[in-house]
């Protein structure tokens, strides 16, 4: 099982995702489990105030070092194998490769990339990282808001993950897409065995076939004949000239 401990301001923006489709099969069929910290509870004053200005001036405001690592260590008081994501601009940028690892508990580490996103402590994986593959997996997200954070709380991340070179208001939809592209690999989520194996992105920068349904012909667009002639290997044929890869520009 893979669990998700969400630190946010805002548990209203990202909880009714995480209660509907692919995300409530996967905690109804206790494969994953989402729970919640709030931030503020760990506020600073009267207030509960978690940010301040930045020293040297500007504009905006960071997140606080005092609430930040008191909710994270509320978390491992409980869990000391969690490890902690954040959703930053300085991060590794985020794939399917590295969705599919975080999914195993990082237990088999591959490319170069994948290395630099493994926590710095030894695990009890095979590679001593991360834990093993058939062990429960806990994944803590801290939901970064405001200008940004006071650069000590890194000391405390394990992976730090960019999801593009653009920023949003806050880490709650990060932290989103990282849960679904996790949660949705885990066996017995999506259903079909090959499910995640053929889609875009399973094996690099593939891009998956086109694909068809009822009816044949719709508005004079019609479905190629190959895939009505039920002939398996000329439909594979199809499928593999078919499938792309994605172009940089």
């Amino acid at each position: 099982m893979i669990k998700f401990t969400i630190i946010t301001l805002f548990q209203e923006a990202i909880e009714p995702y995480l209660k509907t489709s692919m995300m409530w099969k996967a905690v109804d069929k206790g494969l994953a489990e989402f729970d919640f910290v709030n931030l503020r509870d760990f506020g600073l004053g009267p207030h509960k105030s978690v940010d301040d200005t930045p020293y040297g001036g500007g504009d905006g405001m960071l997140l606080r070092c005092e609430p930040v690592f008191a909710a994270i260590e509320s978390v491992k008081e409980k869990d000391p194998s969690a490890k902690v994501i954040l959703p930053t601009p300085v991060g590794e940028i985020w794939t399917q490769e590295k969705a599919r690892m975080f999914a195993s508990g990082l237990g088999a580490l591959r490319s170069a990339a994948a290395r630099e996103l493994a926590p710095a402590a030894h695990g009890d994986g095979p590679d001593g990282r991360g834990p093993k593959p058939d062990a429960n997996i806990h994944y803590i997200i801290l939901c970064p808001h405001y200008e940004g954070y006071d650069e000590r709380i890194l000391s405390l991340v394990d992976y730090k993950i960019s999801l593009g070179k653009y920023v949003l208001t806050g880490g709650e939809l990060p932290a989103l897409i990282i849960i679904d592209s996790v949660v949705r690999l885990i066996p017995g989520v999506l259903g079909g065995e090959q499910s995640a194996e053929i889609e875009s992105f399973s094996d690099g920068d593939n891009l998956e076939y086109p694909q068809y349904t009822k009816p044949a012909d719709f508005r004079g667009m019609k479905v190629p004949d190959i895939l009505l002639s039920g002939n398996h290997g000329e439909i594979a044929k199809w499928r593999a000239d078919h499938s792309g890869k994605v172009k940089n520009n």
